[in-house]
């Protein structure tokens, strides 16, 4: 059987607040893991929307997308996966104190970049830690370049 080659689009939360950044901890099957808050585009989804989603879901605050800081393609080394990111800062919104957070969210956690950069051996991907250099550089553009039918 051929397979169809095509990539896993994925988006992810810049979340700032005072000079730290949310970080999700999470199970994957090379152990606990940081990453941002982040996971697929479900169908008929636009990408802010996921962006939102996600972020609500594995952190338990609200959130909402207003630049995009990158787009990031990256092949994982083990396996036949490529992950289309798209990154986006935005405004933080209200904590929902109690809310369940996603299967495999150990704890939402806020590390500055310095501590980010201390445990880049515990990053979900490289993508971790560029998007947060991205961000730093101050790496962001308007929501109109994405245009969502539907």
């Amino acid at each position: 059987m051929n397979r169809v080659w095509k990539p896993n689009v994925t988006v992810a939360a810049l979340i700032e607040r005072g000079g730290s950044f949310l970080l999700v901890e999470e199970e994957t099957d090379d152990g606990l893991r940081f990453n941002q808050p982040a996971g697929h585009l479900d169908e008929g989804e636009s990408l802010l929307v996921a962006c939102a989603r996600e972020a609500l879901e594995e952190t338990a605050w609200a959130f909402t997308p207003t630049a995009l800081v990158g787009v990031y393609q990256w092949p994982r080394p083990q396996g036949y996966i490529t992950y289309l990111r798209f990154a986006f800062s935005g405004e933080l919104g209200r904590h929902h104190t109690g809310r369940s957070l996603d299967a495999g969210i150990q704890r939402a956690v806020w590390m500055t970049p310095d501590e980010i950069g201390a445990t880049v051996e515990r990053h979900r991907s490289p993508l971790v830690w560029q998007c947060v250099a991205d961000y730093l550089a101050g790496r962001r553009y308007p929501l109109e370049l994405l245009t969502h039918y539907g």
